[in-house]
């Protein structure tokens, strides 16, 4: 097993083995997606990282090595629609399992993420990213939230 923890974490642990005492140790530069994800799609790429269901009884697995590609192609992706680092980007993507590999790409460019839900109208939609001064939304296409952003994005003078 891959002791990923002992390299940002000191703990003195009871006879029972549990932790007594423990110290953090996190570097200035620490990037969960970079340091934790990429490391562990790496080193551990058949790993189960990431098992979802919907209502439907959909369901979906992911390894580590598969969610470290994804994010990579999704980073790929956001920085050819020019995020980057510091932009902050509304997330409103329901509960589907893309959020998770989507929130990681945002991490990798250094971008902020915002989760947002799907239940968000015009108003909200204007008001909020406004207020964060966002540059972009990612959406799911499920329900209205496309109608209600693309809405949105005409009042908000096209600065998505």
């Amino acid at each position: 097993m891959l002791d990923l923890h002992t390299d940002y974490l000191t703990e003195d642990l009871g006879d029972d083995g549990h932790p007594r005492t423990f110290e953090l140790h996190c570097p200035r530069e620490f990037n969960f997606a970079y340091d934790v994800l990429d490391r562990l799609g790496t080193e551990t790429p058949d790993r189960r990282a990431l098992r979802w269901c919907d209502d439907d009884r959909g369901l979906r697995t992911l390894t580590f090595g598969e969610m470290k590609d994804l994010s990579d192609r999704a980073a790929s992706c956001f920085l050819s629609r020019v995020i980057r680092r510091g932009d902050v980007v509304l997330l409103v993507m329901k509960r589907h399992y893309q959020f998770w590999y989507a929130i990681m790409a945002l991490h990798k460019i250094g971008a902020v993420a915002v989760p947002a839900t799907n239940q968000l109208k015009k108003h909200d939609l204007v008001f909020r990213p406004e207020e964060a001064e966002a540059s972009a939304v990612v959406c799911t296409n499920e329900g209205d939230i496309v109608d209600q952003v693309e809405a949105a994005e005409a009042e908000y003078a096209g600065r998505w």
